[in-house]
């Protein structure tokens, strides 16, 4: 498959942020960068995050009481529009 290039420029604290990013997974800037850009252009991957979003509007509450805040301390999810 032909590749093409794109050429984008951040500021400083964009870049850094990428930075420490692309070190955490041990992947250079650039390759970091392609990944990102080619996993948001990923259809399925869409989908999926959709999916899960809807699935939390509809099942936070049920796991809250359930399960309560996790072992960190953190509430759980929310539907959108409750408060936290």
């Amino acid at each position: 498959m032909a590749k093409k290039q794109i050429n984008v420029r951040v500021d400083e604290a964009v870049y850094s942020g990428i930075e420490e990013r692309a070190a955490a997974a041990g992947m250079e800037v650039n390759e970091y960068a392609r990944q990102l850009l080619a996993d948001e252009a990923n259809d399925l991957r869409h989908r999926f995050l959709v999916a899960g979003d809807h699935f939390t509007g509809e099942w936070a509450d049920h796991f809250e009481e359930r399960f309560g805040a996790d072992s960190q301390g953190a509430a759980p999810a929310r539907k959108a529009g409750h408060a936290a």
